[in-house]
Formats: C-alpha cells, sequence, structure tokens
C-alpha cells in the first residue's frame, strides 16, 4: 500500500487590491533613486565637464560660441602660456606653503582647544565654548580689517606668517574635534590617569591617536578654504612674490579692455588639479569623519 506524499507549493506574497509585490516596489524605489542620483551628479559635473573642454579652446572660439562643448581647434596655448611665460610653479609654492603651515596649525592647534572643552574641567568652559559658536556664524570678511591692522602693526604685510597666522586655528575646526572628542568614554582616560599618565602624555598618546577620520576631515577642509582663499592673499601679499594660485589667476586673466577666457579655464583647471588629488586620496577618511561627527 503506498501513501501519496502531500506537495506544498511556495507561499505566494499577497498583496492589497492586487498592487505591485513589495520586492517589485522596492525595484521601482530603487530605479527611481538611482535616477535622480545620475541627475544630480550630471549637473554638478557639467560645469567642470565644459570648464576643462573650453581650456582648451582659443580666445576667439570662446567668444563667438561660448555654450559650445567640443574644442574646434584644441589648443595648448592657455596652459603653455600659465607654465612658460605667467611662471605658475611661483603662486603654486607660494599656495602650497600657505596651506601646508595652515593645515598643520589647525590640527594642532583645534585638537589642543577641541581636548580641552570636551573632557577638561575649568572655569567659563561653557562660556568659551559659546564663543566659538558666535565666531562660527560671523563671517570672515568682518574680520578682515581689524587683521589686517594687526598684520600691519606686527609690520607682517607681505609675509608668509601674514598669510597664515590668522587662520592657525578656526571656529569650525574646534567645534569638529570636540564633537567628536566627546564620544571618547571618560574611563578610558581615567585609567590612563591612574597608570600615571599627566594631561599631555594622556591627549597624545590615548585621544589623538583615537582621532584619526576628525583630524583627516579637518586636514582636507582647512586645505580646501586656504587653497581657495582669494580676498585676504588679495589683501595681504602686495607684491608678484608672495602672490597665492587664487589671486594670480584673477590678476592674469583680467586684459585692458575684456577677460582671457581660455586662460581663466586653463588656471581654473590647473588650481583644481590638487584639490581634487587630495580628495580622492583621502576620501574614506573623509567620508568616515563626516558621518562620525554627524553620529555625535
Amino acid at each position: 500500500m503506498t501513501h501519496s506524499t502531500p506537495t506544498v507549493s511556495p507561499a505566494v506574497p499577497k498583496t492589497r487590491g492586487g498592487g505591485a509585490s513589495p520586492t517589485a516596489t522596492s525595484r521601482r524605489a530603487r530605479v527611481l533613486i538611482y535616477a535622480v542620483l545620475a541627475v544630480a551628479l550630471a549637473a554638478t559635473l557639467m560645469p567642470f565637464a565644459w570648464m576643462l573642454l573650453s581650456s582648451f579652446k582659443t580666445q576667439g572660439e570662446l567668444v563667438r560660441d561660448p555654450s559650445g562643448w567640443l574644442p574646434q581647434s584644441p589648443t595648448l596655448s592657455n596652459f603653455t602660456t600659465w607654465l612658460g611665460d605667467l611662471h605658475i610653479g611661483d603662486y603654486f609654492l607660494n599656495s602650497l606653503i600657505v596651506a601646508v603651515f595652515t593645515v598643520l596649525g589647525n590640527l594642532l592647534f583645534c585638537s589642543m582647544i577641541g581636548y580641552a572643552l570636551a573632557k577638561l574641567e575649568f572655569p567659563g568652559k561653557r562660556l568659551l565654548f559659546a564663543l566659538v559658536m558666535i565666531t562660527l556664524m560671523v563671517p570672515g570678511v568682518v574680520t578682515f580689517v581689524p587683521m589686517f591692522v594687526m598684520v600691519a602693526k606686527l609690520q607682517m604685510v607681505n609675509t608668509y606668517p601674514a598669510l597664515i597666522l590668522p587662520f592657525l586655528a578656526t571656529p569650525l575646526g574646534v567645534f569638529l574635534m570636540r564633537q567628536f572628542m566627546l564620544g571618547i568614554p571618560d574611563s578610558l582616560l581615567e585609567a590612563a590617569r591612574i597608570d600615571g599618565a599627566g594631561q599631555i602624555r594622556t591627549f597624545t598618546r590615548i585621544v589623538l591617536p583615537l582621532c584619526g577620520p576628525p583630524l583627516a576631515t579637518l586636514a582636507i577642509l582647512t586645505f580646501l578654504g586656504s587653497w581657495n582663499n582669494f580676498l585676504w592673499p588679495l589683501v595681504a601679499a602686495q607684491t608678484e612674490d608672495k602672490y597665492t594660485l587664487p589671486v594670480a589667476l584673477a590678476l592674469y586673466s583680467q586684459g585692458q579692455n575684456s577677460t582671457h577666457y581660455g586662460l581663466l579655464l586653463a588656471g581654473s583647471v590647473l588650481v583644481i588639479a590638487p584639490i581634487v588629488a587630495l580628495f580622492m586620496a583621502l576620501q574614506r577618511y573623509f567620508v568616515q569623519g563626516i558621518a562620525t561627527v554627524g553620529i555625535k
């Protein structure tokens, strides 16, 4: 006598009103998200693509057809002018010196101030942090006149210290480091103190090694701000040997009667190339640092 084995059909998800299944709905949502991201990415990259392609055009072609994309007669004359006659290497070196020392100063001072505001107790701590937050909301241009007066009284106009010292610590950097250090457990620091570590050793051996992502984020943001800074170097650097890249780009792309658009676009490509390279190299740390601070 044989017994027939009952067969069980796979369960089919039921939907209300006979509509699309959750899987199909999820797929459509994913396609919609990708479409929106693709449009946003294209809108973001289009100006850079036009700038790169137009940097190979002549002045006449740019004036005749400014909205065109592909150069009709590609030329390297705009780049050779910057690399040859205008000595862009000197301005590049000035920008690099200012940016590197500004980054190093921000990493040192902002991390020290952030540690004090996050982990130390002293009178006026809350008031000091409130002042940092207030200065974060003040436009930087407002402080240019008093900064120039101070630099002039110190006889540092047209020097590298004049370009570097006013930006060695920024409110944004202090806020970034404080927010990350608040997440470091106090018990870890107490254990270090019980083992005999002082404040300096606790800061350098325990806290700083844990701050890799925010330090990388601060380094990228500071380098970007210093590299693109135009107004303060225009005021503080008064001779050609102290010009930075943005100042040289603005001054030498202006002719007597018109703007040299090809020269301006080629110079812009040369200026942003180091920024793109830096971001590509530190992208992982930058995203991780921003995400971590946001969670805090």
